[in-house]
């Protein structure tokens, strides 16, 4: 069983980049939303939609900090590269309440 924040949020990475859809779908909330620099709080349904089948186009996706902020949120930063090239570094904020992931926040870094 999963428990923790930052278990849940590590959980959901890896669903993520397995691209294990029914894994992944019962850790997000029903009123779940997902900001970042080209969504504006899109819902549980358009994020499983739009941005989940997304993996494909990573070569690579390392966690580099998974860091608990407070008892709901949970700070992770990563690298990753494309399949056309280019090394990036984003940071989410994720929100796990209760235990299921009800927001997540993504800030967008530059090429590394």
């Amino acid at each position: 069983m999963i428990d923790s924040p930052t278990a849940i949020v590590e959980a959901a990475f890896r669903y993520y980049r397995s691209q294990d859809r029914d894994a992944a779908f019962p850790l997000y909330a029903a009123d779940f939303t997902f900001t970042s620099p080209q969504d504006d709080h899109i819902d549980k349904a358009a994020f499983f939609e739009l941005c989940f089948p997304t993996a494909d186009r990573f070569r690579e996706q390392r966690l580099l900090h998974v860091i608990p902020a407070d008892d709901e949120v949970v700070f992770v930063q990563y690298a990753y590269e494309l399949t056309t090239g280019g090394r990036y570094r984003n940071v989410e904020a994720i929100t796990v309440r209760d235990g299921l992931i009800r927001e997540v926040q993504v800030f967008f870094g530059g090429t590394v």
